[in-house]
């Protein structure tokens, strides 16, 4: 059953999606520089999920609990570091598998928060030694990031446009001067890029703004509508690049292979498939094997809005909804080119064939902000980028149209 209707294919029902929504499990993690209002938000986002009747489980964080037992890391000599560094990832792991299991067995709607994740240990490795982890121990950053976190939210220190605010005093495990924070921030921030719901809240705002605008972002992930309580007027833009400047114009990224594909039902829905992720990395003696995550959105009214929700499916499941699909469109292909810049998240869409033809070298630009002010949109744009014009609410570059057949034949 797929949002209410049941779906037969080939004799079989595809059961499982239903069973998964009459309970939803959703795993954030929550990072950031320091003095970022880390220990505030998980307080202020427990309380307002109990009080929608979730159960909310809280994972504390791992370095803390290992360097509180003495270990100094800059007296590890490099194997000592690199041991040091899969221990405390391993611990990590064996630790959220605990709350995660007992989420799931859980009857209640629950909400997990990790105080921070696998890719914060990243941040802290000595160059070199996480693709060799990954090597090692035959882990990717798809499984260990992207399918293992269904949101990131990166609260950015009060170090960076807050700083009269930044104190070492309310945290005896914060040593970091201004400068040390800024560069932890950028440090920790960068490795996450590539998550597909990856949340930066800047200081843009007071802190009381700060932590609702959170909290907004992960209602809004999650397809949850609660009002004016935690509205926010941050808003998604879009825009439209003319043309792909070379790599090397581009800070830090990650790219990934994205497949789209919209399903037939009824004219007020829009039921969507994605496969996203990466292929495998030749090595000398072996090839890798591809990495990818599999997801179901479907859109729909409700008292006056549109609602989305999303779910995780296994390869399985996406190959058998894909037979459901559209015939009045084409598959999307794309690159997603996901960066940071000047402290704002960006993810570009390179369009690829094979495609509707009017999509042929189509790149659109993507980023959530709270500036409204269109005259104000340069602020916005990475200065190495080329806009043509901002497309937010041109309904001709929504991706249920650009795959549309009509359009290509008109």
């Amino acid at each position: 059953m797929l949002g209410g209707r049941e779906i037969h294919l080939n004799g079989e029902i595809v059961n499982e999606i239903s069973q998964k929504k009459a309970k939803k499990v959703y795993k954030v993690v929550l990072t950031g520089g320091p003095c970022g209002g880390k220990t505030t938000g998980q307080a202020f986002v427990s309380t307002f999920f109990e009080n929608l009747g979730w159960k909310v489980f809280r994972v504390p964080e791992t370095a803390t609990h290992l360097l509180s037992g003495g270990i100094k890391v800059m007296e590890l000599d490099e194997e000592e570091a690199y041991r040091f560094q899969y221990n405390l990832i391993q611990t990590m792991l064996f630790t959220e598998n605990t709350y995660f299991e007992l989420a799931e067995s859980s009857e209640q709607n629950c909400l997990i928060i990790c105080d921070r994740g696998t890719m914060d240990a990243v941040s802290y490795m000595m160059k070199g030694h996480w693709e060799r982890m990954k090597e090692e121990f035959n882990w990717d950053n798809i499984s260990m990031r992207d399918k293992r976190y269904d949101q990131v939210i990166h609260l950015v220190s009060a170090a960076k446009g807050a700083e009269d605010f930044y104190t070492k005093d309310n945290n005896a495990a914060r040593f970091e001067d201004c400068n040390e924070a800024k560069e932890s921030d950028d440090r920790t921030c960068q490795a996450w890029v590539g998550h597909p719901y990856f949340d930066v809240i800047d200081n843009s705002t007071g802190f009381e703004r700060k932590i609702a605008r959170m909290v907004a972002i992960m209602c809004d992930r999650m397809g949850l509508t609660q009002g004016d309580k935690i509205r926010d007027n941050s808003q998604k833009r879009k825009f439209l690049i003319s043309s792909l400047p070379d790599k090397n114009a581009f800070p830090s990224f990650e790219d990934f292979e994205v497949e789209h594909i919209f399903l037939a039902g009824p004219d007020n829905e829009r039921s969507r498939l994605r496969k996203r992720g990466q292929r495998g990395l030749e090595l000398s003696d072996r090839c890798l094997p591809g990495s990818y995550t599999y997801q179901h959105s479907l859109s729909k009214p409700s008292n006056g809005q549109h609602i989305q929700t999303r779910t995780t499916l296994t390869s399985r499941q996406y190959q058998i909804l894909a037979k459901q699909r559209d015939g009045n469109r084409f598959k999307i292909m794309k690159t997603r080119r996901c960066f940071l810049w000047n402290d704002m998240y960006y993810q570009m869409d390179i369009y690829k064939k094979p495609q509707n033809p009017r999509c042929a070298g189509v790149i659109i630009l993507e980023t959530y902000t709270t500036t409204n002010n269109i005259l104000e949109k340069d602020q916005l744009i990475p200065d190495f980028l080329d806009v043509r014009k901002e497309v937010t609410d041109d309904q001709d570059y929504s991706m249920y149209n650009l795959c549309k057949k009509e359009a290509a034949e008109e």
